[in-house]
């Protein structure tokens, strides 16, 4: 087996790497019948000297592998015929931009396996970046927030080195007892919390965050159940909230009352209830001036997400009166943090523990014993056609367009 380590030729270029130069010696090591190759590249953030150190070939021509592992979408044009690959496609929502890219891994007959559609047999994903979102978005909006009010300056975390010197950073931080609230609960939450543990702010209930005062900052983690209720009145069901979301409405207003600083890290269906409205965001005991949506969902649960940002701008401000984007640290807007790719600002220590789930859960499936089907439920096509669990991507990958 002959594995290729892919280039990033998505623009913008991501310098994110599957497998660290290290970790691919761990796969030789661990699988003596693999080889690996990577395929020369200037925007790595593991540089082609590092892997040369660990005795990795550094190749233009990738195309004698059969195996080839990279991060973002790989360009229509770049895919080769009839080879294994696996990346985030970032299609199975049928996403309208990456139409022509499932179209051609069909015509090609290429063998996609997807890293969001690795899970395990209760459906969990087992392999993402969601935990360097949390800790990124989390920093990020202290950081908004210490700039808004003028309290402190922290270097941006695509500054930083690494993890370490981001956290070396937090020693900066100085807060007034202002309220956090973190909405979600998996990994991108987790990441999130990590932050605001490093800063030994303390966690509260959320009756303590709605009702109680404190002389000190306080964050609270919410989940779907403490901001949503059945339009009927009926008692609260995980099962059927996230089957039919439809049915349920917000009961969120009172925490945006007392919180100052939003981090949102849940999922949202777009069929389920939005966080606030424009028209909430209007009142004056609207208390949130600071939003760091890790969310991202454009016109999604928070209404004043209305683009991404970018990790070089990553603030934009919200005027809730006139409804439009305006000066990002004004006293008149809410403050949004709206980066869509924030594991790209630490990629050493994102593609680390990436590639350490790497290792651990999928590479012994994918080059050994599959029994689990962590690989055949990962893959969207083979030979030309849709896999089974995938055949409602058909109209999508053979439309026009």
């Amino acid at each position: 087996m002959k594995i290729g380590i892919l280039k990033e030729e998505k623009i913008p270029a991501d310098k994110r790497v599957a497998l660290t130069p290290l970790q691919c010696s761990l796969l030789k090591k661990e699988f003596p019948e693999v080889e690996v190759f990577v395929q020369k590249g200037e925007d790595r953030s593991y540089s082609d000297e590092e892997f040369i150190d660990f005795g990795l070939p550094i190749v233009e021509d990738i195309s004698h592998c059969d195996l080839l592992l990279g991060i973002k979408e790989v360009p229509v044009h770049k895919l080769i015929p009839g080879k294994k690959y696996l990346f985030f496609s970032h299609t199975i929502k049928k996403q309208p931009h990456n139409k022509k890219l499932m179209k051609a891994l069909l015509e090609k007959k290429i063998e996609m396996m997807d890293y969001e559609c690795l899970t395990d047999n209760k459906h969990n994903r087992i392999i993402g970046f969601g935990r360097f979102a949390g800790i990124v978005g989390a920093y990020n909006g202290l950081l908004g927030y210490g700039r808004k009010y003028n309290l402190f300056e922290l270097k941006p975390a695509w500054k930083c080195r690494d993890l370490e010197e981001l956290e070396k950073e937090l020693e900066r931080v100085k807060l007034p007892n202002i309220k956090i609230l973190v909405t979600g609960g998996g990994r991108v939450a987790n990441g999130a919390i990590e932050i605001l543990g490093a800063l030994k702010i303390r966690k509260v209930t959320a009756y303590e965050f709605l009702n109680a005062h404190f002389r000190e900052p306080v964050y609270c983690q919410i989940h779907s159940k403490d901001y949503n209720e059945n339009k009927n009145g009926e008692a609260w069901n995980d099962k059927e909230f996230y089957e039919n979301p439809e049915r349920y409405s917000s009961t969120f207003l009172p925490f945006a009352k007392v919180c100052y600083l939003l981090i949102t890290c849940h999922f949202w269906n777009p069929k389920a209830p939005v966080l606030f409205t424009k028209e909430d965001m209007k009142a004056d005991n609207f208390r949130i001036s600071v939003i760091a949506d890790i969310t991202c969902d454009i016109n999604g649960s928070v209404p004043s997400t209305s683009r991404s940002s970018s990790i070089e701008h990553p603030f934009y401000g919200y005027n809730p009166q006139t409804e439009k984007e305006d000066v990002a640290f004004s006293k008149d807007t809410i403050t949004v943090m709206a980066v869509d790719n924030l594991p790209c600002e630490l990629p050493r220590d994102a593609s680390e523990d990436f590639g350490k789930a790497l290792l651990d859960r999928v590479f012994p499936h994918l080059l050994g014993n599959d029994s689990d089907r962590i690989i055949e439920r990962a893959t969207l096509c083979k030979d030309g056609k849709l896999m089974e669990g995938f055949a409602y991507l058909n109209d999508y990958a053979l439309g026009e367009g």
